[in-house]
């Protein structure tokens, strides 16, 4: 693991992320919208959310632990809808202010959302028919 030069965005431990990431899981494996999804493509739980709590590690303690390119995975993955992304959202955030504290919560919560703006509109943008106008 590389040592971060900058400090954490936030107060947050890796452990604090790790169960974060694990009891959020969890709960969208039970999930009525997300579990179905997040079931027919994740095959193997532990290294999905050691994956995903590596992206939150290089966001929030800028830990460079995180190689991937989620964009890229949620647009390949046809099943993932726009829409589903507020209920994602929603769901972390009442995880977060079960499991963490707020000084913890809340910013990451935020910080989520502001992702999560970005990743509904490159699925957005991708599920547009090739010779429609660009979202804005």
């Amino acid at each position: 693991m590389t040592r971060p030069i900058l400090t954490p965005r936030f107060p947050a431990t890796p452990e604090q992320i790790n169960a974060q990431v694990h009891a959020f899981y969890a709960r969208v494996r039970e999930d009525t919208m997300l579990g179905s999804v997040f079931n027919k493509h994740v095959h193997e739980w532990h290294a999905h959310e050691e994956k995903i709590a590596a992206f939150w590690r290089n966001a929030i303690l800028f830990e460079r632990s995180y190689d991937g390119n989620p964009q890229r995975v949620h647009i390949e993955r046809s099943d993932v809808k726009p829409e589903m992304f507020a209920h994602w959202l929603d769901l972390f955030e009442e995880v977060a202010n079960q499991m963490l504290p707020p000084e913890t919560a809340t910013p990451w919560v935020a910080l989520a959302r502001r992702i999560g703006v970005g990743m509904k509109a490159g699925v957005q943008s991708a599920r547009q028919p090739k010779d429609a106008p660009p979202i804005l």
